[in-house]
């Protein structure tokens, strides 16, 4: 895996974990955070980060 692959792959779970903390802390509903995992997958297209989407 090259350095991009690698740094997209970081952000996008940096990112999604932002995103379960505060589906957890009930700031966002499952509809929302499931709207943001994809607009993350999207943007970010993780390889490993896909297997652990609910929305790939």
């Amino acid at each position: 895996m090259n350095k991009e692959k690698c740094e997209a792959e970081r952000h996008y779970q940096a990112s999604l974990s932002a995103a379960k903390s505060m589906l957890k802390s009930g700031i966002i509903t499952r509809t929302e955070y499931d709207e943001i995992d994809t607009i993350l997958l999207r943007k970010y297209r993780p390889v490993f980060g896909t297997l652990f989407s609910d929305n790939a």
